[in-house]
């Protein structure tokens, strides 16, 4: 098995130290290969390339954050062809915000504007969900 070094802000450590101990994990290294899978698997479950994608993007960060603010702007204008929505909300009072993204393209595409967003600071969350376009309508069908 291969040996890698990764950087991460001390408290994800802690909080992966907790997910060790609280289920009998036998260390971090099982942790993060775990998640590693679960990302694989993501990309993998489907065929997705050569599809029309369908795709909400959620991204949370600290409020007050002129930094990642500017970054998710650009990525705003850069993306300007694929989006077709975005809104900000407050959340937590004033401990943070919530961009919400609906993005329509391929799975090269939305792979990139994924990576931008996360690589637009420490405290970035990003989560989201895909959608074949040409599934749509078998998904929320009423039968």
């Amino acid at each position: 098995m291969s040996v890698v070094t990764v950087s991460m802000p001390g408290e994800l450590l802690a909080e992966i130290d907790g997910i060790v101990e609280d289920h009998d994990y036998s260390g971090r290294s099982e942790v993060v290969r775990k998640a590693g899978r679960k990302l694989v698997a993501e990309f993998d479950q489907r065929d997705l390339n050569g599809q029309q994608l369908v795709s909400v993007v959620n991204v949370l960060y600290p409020h007050n954050s002129a930094n990642i603010e500017a970054e998710l702007h650009d990525r705003r204008h850069e993306y300007v062809d694929q989006i077709t929505s975005n809104t900000h909300t407050c959340v937590g009072g004033d401990q943070g915000c919530l961009e919400t993204f609906v993005v329509e393209c391929d799975l090269d595409t939305l792979s990139a504007f994924v990576r931008d967003l996360e690589a637009a600071g420490e405290y970035v969350e990003v989560d989201y969900s895909i959608y074949p376009a040409d599934d749509i309508g078998d998904a929320i069908s009423v039968t």
